[in-house]
């Protein structure tokens, strides 16, 4: 489990193509201090396992699946990846519950720079709409973000200047991919909601739901 508190901005090294799965060389000096062979880290929001480790870098293996559901497909050497490890037992939880399983992908619409922050706009696939609320959480590149506005098909976050340069939303330009990662505590009530045969307000279904 991750809190969505991105740790370093890491690189990829090097990427080796497998047939049906590519093998990720990633830096980061901070996520691989103390690594071992199996350990967990996340890559831009997606949990990858360690295969090799060496000095401050690390490979990873991610199948076909993977590179075609989350943005991990479009890196390349040279890439920036936000880099996180597991929270341990005791840790704080300083962002919200992650479990690095990318739930879709979006694409950054737009950047509104104001003076002391920035406005990002970011598209939201139809089927994750109905877990992404005003105020609540969403995991962006790995990243634990409060929704500004949430929109029929978009979502807003405002970025504080350490997020800019901390992170890879600091780079991001319109049309550039995103993981995304929506709060699993709305998927579990919803899951637990259509087992008593109710659903959520507002969703196909449900009582006093607007036709």
């Amino acid at each position: 489990m991750f809190t969505g508190i991105v740790e370093e901005l890491g690189e990829v090294t090097a990427v080796e193509n497998l047939g049906d799965a590519s093998r990720f060389r990633l830096r980061g000096p901070v996520v691989t201090e103390g690594a071992r062979h199996g350990d967990s880290i996340a890559v831009n929001g997606v949990c990858l396992t360690v295969v090799e480790h060496e000095g401050d870098e690390f490979t990873a293996d991610v199948m076909a699946e993977t590179l075609d559901r989350s943005s991990l497909g479009v890196l390349a050497v040279g890439s920036r990846v936000n880099l996180e490890r597991p929270m341990a037992v005791g840790d704080r939880l300083g962002g919200h519950i992650v479990q690095g399983h990318v739930d879709g992908t979006g694409e950054v619409v737009e950047r509104k720079p104001s003076e002391n922050w920035e406005i990002v706009k970011i598209s939201l696939p139809a089927d994750l709409t109905r877990y992404v609320v005003e105020k609540g959480s969403i995991t962006v590149d790995g990243i634990s973000l409060t929704v500004v506005e949430a929109g029929p098909d978009f979502f807003t976050v405002s970025l504080i200047p350490t997020t800019l340069d901390l992170t890879t939303l600091g780079l991001k330009q319109p049309g550039d991919p995103v993981n995304l990662e929506v709060d699993v505590i709305a998927k579990y009530v919803e899951r637990l909601l259509g087992s008593r045969g109710e659903r959520p307000a507002g969703l196909p279904g449900s009582q006093g739901a607007t036709p």
